[in-house]
């Protein structure tokens, strides 16, 4: 699909909803890094413990697919949307698609609070993922990136240049859970995301209540 030495950044999020900090940041990354894409993967339910899905499947891909319309190096992808539950792991996602896009440099972007989990051993196949992918690390408040690799064997025993750092100017604390119990108590947060969704959740009658 992609000629070889093509760069492309998976970047996985629940997007319950799609914000533009996640447009701006997937932006910032790909100007940055030197991608030529970046593959917008809506999450599986269960992806992380603390966090559930407020909107259907359906409501977060047309998001989605409405945010990056107008942004060619944008890629929807609904992979672990429809993916098998005993292949629910970050490992095989990465598999999937370094094997889809072979000729080309695939790279996970995470937020540092995902970093530390791995450390924190929170992670199922969290070795194999690490051994056989590259990642872009975005800051995350409160967290020193060094330090997390630094005191973990897993991480700094595979500290050769995967881990690519972005350290500066990426830390915006506006996020889809602030968006939703705005919604939900009758705030009015219309310019924190894309006009075409604010209209869709309004339309859909979506994040009327907060879900704990």
């Amino acid at each position: 699909m992609f000629k070889e030495g093509v760069k492309i950044g998976i970047y996985g999020s629940s997007f319950d909803p799609i914000t533009n900090v996640h447009l701006w940041t997937a932006s910032t990354v790909a100007h940055r890094k030197k991608l030529d894409y970046v593959i917008f993967l809506p999450s599986i339910g269960e992806a992380r413990r603390d966090k559930k899905l407020q909107t259907q499947d359906v409501h977060r891909e047309e998001m989605v697919k409405m945010a990056i319309a107008n942004n060619p190096k944008f890629i929807l992808d609904t992979y672990e949307m429809n993916v098998l539950p005993q292949q629910q792991y970050t490992y095989y996602t990465m598999e999937y698609f370094r094997e889809m896009f072979s000729k080309a440099k695939v790279f996970f972007i995470m937020g540092a609070d995902l970093l530390v989990d791995i450390a924190e051993g929170k992670w199922r196949m969290a070795e194999e993922l690490i051994e056989n992918n590259q990642f872009i690390v975005m800051a995350r408040n409160g967290i020193n990136m060094l330090q997390t690799i630094s005191r973990s064997p897993l991480l700094r025993n595979h500290d050769d240049g995967r881990f690519q750092l972005l350290d500066k100017g990426l830390d915006m604390e506006i996020s889809s859970t602030y968006i939703r119990e705005e919604f939900a108590r009758g705030g009015e947060p219309q310019y924190l995301l894309p006009n075409a969704c604010y209209q869709y959740i309004k339309e859909n009658q979506l994040y009327r209540e907060i879900i704990r």
